[in-house]
């Protein structure tokens, strides 16, 4: 999730510059607020703002911080940064921020505690200032360490308690020591006499310790395994591992063994401040009213006799008995199989512990099951990956959490300009409500395609020799370049959508005759439209697709995320498929009001088609996932920042491609 990092230096004058670096570097994890905490004589000194870290570095206070907390320490450095991408609570509440300092525990958190909200519930006497999920874990570790009189026995139960990523950095008042722990291996470190460095990546570490002269003589860079902790010491660094497990409380440095000191007083009894309790609003009567006129008409559309696609479909050729083209040239898929995927793999096998393959992982159900499989089925050592465009869920944000906490799974995450991303969209938006065109639809989702270079960045950082990503090829979507004028040819084959030259022309002749057509369309998002246009259509990728060789079987994935690892399901609908897609229900809204179906038409014809599903169960699931999901769609609009029931209404009267 965020960037977490830090810093102890007892005789390095290059401090001051490896602590920009990191601060910088680790921006690419997250860009709504940054934030340092550094030990000095007189305590614990924090410094934290909803702004980027390369703001921040730019800021005055920024300047000041340092001169007191590095220039001005003559002993000793020892501190830890965080750049944050805004999870649990707005960054424009400083509690919100990290580092969170409570009762004497300030530290920094990278993750997400997906059951903070029952946690609160089960501890009433702790009080509460924030809605970030870090804090009840820093509040746990203070209560637990003073019942057992140890820092280390205080974290282990909070971590037993825990659920979801937690990879932690923390100073304690009274101790003169960093603790770090990791229940995913996102933590990566380098040790050397008068010098202890962390990151949260260890491409971010080695490059910091490069850009400041650090990487000669070479220092070596350690990952912090999944269910381990360490202690540095502020005054040699000396380092003492530990698990997250087992006996509290006993550490040895320099040949002295010695419980951890006892910490201060619990806090005293106070009612807790309970989280939101989610968005419950209703829909509005005419939302409501329209929609349900909207299913009578598309009830009645004739749809082909074998799948469940409707004759709104483009270029659905229903012939005289009802066949549309897809059943006419239906081709099976048959699965390569588990033992073709292993010896595929065989060879790429590491001994030395080092990761050996990237998987992206959206949060959605089927990049979840093809991590838990790679882990638990194949055995080899995965790189979790997310491209944080904006509109990734929350509920996406929680599974990907309780998946990678579960597994004890490194999960890098690649944040955008989250502010920025989210302006281009409702420029867009508002730029298609003038002038509404079901062609254009996909510019809305443009911002998310940079997830294939950020994946071929993370390929050649990390070292892995592959990326195995679980698409799903039933999941076609030709209809969209259809609302175009394109034919199915060419389209999308088997892996990813790709255009032949032509095709590409004419694609982009049609984008910029609506762009003519309509100028609100020339706005600051171009050049990021441009760059996501040629990565997704143009540029080459290589990866394993997880689903060529392991059978999709819904049911399967289902039972297996939710009796596993509890995997959270969406509230306004009853349906797991495309829930931690921030944007899937507003632009498949669009497709179904305007022109009466969406891609679960397509999606499920498929499964009739490769006879994993009957058209009758099609038509339940269809109706079921096309229902218009009015608590998604208030979220989409208020955080791209759209006017809601405007927005709503002028896709309700975009003219309908049926019958009213």
């Amino acid at each position: 999730m965020c960037g977490i990092f830090g810093v102890v230096a007892t005789s390095e004058p290059r401090t001051e510059d490896l602590v920009r670096a990191l601060l910088r570097l680790s921006e690419s994890r997250g860009k709504e607020a940054a934030g340092l905490a550094s030990v000095v004589d007189d305590g614990i000194s924090v410094l934290k703002s909803p702004v980027p870290a390369s703001q921040l570095l730019r800021t005055a206070v920024y300047r000041d911080y340092v001169d007191r907390v590095i220039r001005g320490q003559s002993r000793r450095v020892a501190l830890v940064g965080h750049s944050r991408l805004v999870t649990n609570g707005s960054q424009t509440e400083h509690a919100n921020n990290q580092p969170v300092n409570v009762d004497g525990i300030v530290g920094v958190h990278n993750g997400i505690i997906v059951n903070d909200a029952s946690l609160w519930q089960a501890h009433p006497e702790l009080d509460r200032d924030g809605e970030v999920d870090t804090e009840i874990l820093f509040r746990l570790i203070r209560r637990f360490a003073t019942a057992e009189h140890s820092l280390v026995g205080g974290l282990r139960r909070a971590y037993a308690e825990a659920v979801g990523v937690a990879n932690i950095a923390v100073f304690a008042s009274e101790l003169d020591q960093l603790m770090l722990a990791t229940n995913s291996g996102s933590i990566y470190y380098s040790h050397r006499p008068g010098l202890f460095a962390f990151a949260s990546e260890e491409y971010i570490l080695v490059t910091a310790l490069r850009r400041v002269g650090l990487d000669r003589p070479v220092l070596p860079v350690t990952q912090l395994v999944a269910g381990t902790g360490l202690l540095v010491d502020l005054a040699s660094p000396a380092l003492q591992a530990f698990s997250l497990t087992g006996s509290a409380g006993v550490i040895e440095r320099n040949g002295v063994r010695r419980t951890i000191s006892a910490l201060g007083p619990v806090p005293g009894d106070a009612a807790p401040r309970r989280p939101p309790s989610g968005d419950r609003e209703a829909a509005p009567a005419w939302f409501v009213d329209a929609a349900e006129r909207n299913r009578e008409a598309i009830g009645r559309l004739r749809r082909c006799v074998r799948c469940v696609q409707p004759e709104t479909v483009p270029f659905i050729g229903l012939d005289d008995d009802g066949l549309c083209v897809d059943c006419r040239n239906v081709q099976p898929i048959v699965a390569r199989g588990h033992d073709a995927l292993a010896a595929m793999l065989a060879p790429y096998r590491l001994s030395d512990g080092r990761p050996e393959v990237l998987v992206p992982l959206s949060g959605g159900r089927d990049s979840c099951y093809a991590l838990h499989y790679i882990k638990t089925v194949l055995g080899l050592r995965p790189i979790a990956y997310t491209y944080d465009w904006g509109m990734v869920t929350d509920l996406a944000r929680r599974n990907a959490s309780r998946m990678c906490s579960k597994l004890g799974v490194e999960h890098i995450i690649v944040s955008a300009d989250i502010v920025r991303k989210r302006a281009y969209i409702r420029k867009n938006v508002e730029a298609w409500l003038r002038r509404p065109d079901l062609g254009i639809v996909p510019l809305f989702m443009a911002g998310d395609k940079q997830f294939f270079h950020h994946a071929e960045q993370l390929q050649r950082r990390t070292g892995v020799k592959f990326q195995i990503w679980g698409n799903n090829r039933l999941e076609r979507s030709d209809f969209k370049t259809g609302f175009c004028g394109f034919d199915r040819g060419g389209y999308k084959d088997n892996s990813l959508i790709r255009m032949g030259a032509w095709h590409n022309a004419r694609l982009i002749g049609y984008y910029l005759a609506a762009y003519l057509r309509n100028p609100a369309y020339l706005n600051a998002s171009i050049p990021d439209t441009v760059f996501s246009y040629f990565f997704y259509y143009l540029k080459k990728l290589d990866y394993v697709d997880f689903y060529d060789y392991v059978p999709w079987d819904e049911a399967t994935i289902v039972r297996t995320l939710i009796d596993e690892y509890a995997w959270e399901v969406a509230t306004d609908t009853r349906s797991t498929w495309r829930i931690g897609d921030g944007t899937a229900a507003f632009y498949n809204y669009i497709y179904w009001t305007a022109a009466g179906f969406t891609e679960s038409d397509t999606f499920r014809s498929g499964q009739v088609r490769q006879g994993v599903l009957s058209r009758a169960a099609a038509r339940d699931v269809v109706d079921e996932e096309n229902r218009p999901r009015y608590a998604s769609l208030a979220w989409y609009c208020r955080t791209v920042g759209l006017d809601l029931d405007r927005t709503l209404r002028v896709i309700n009267d975009v003219p309908k491609r049926y019958p009213v």
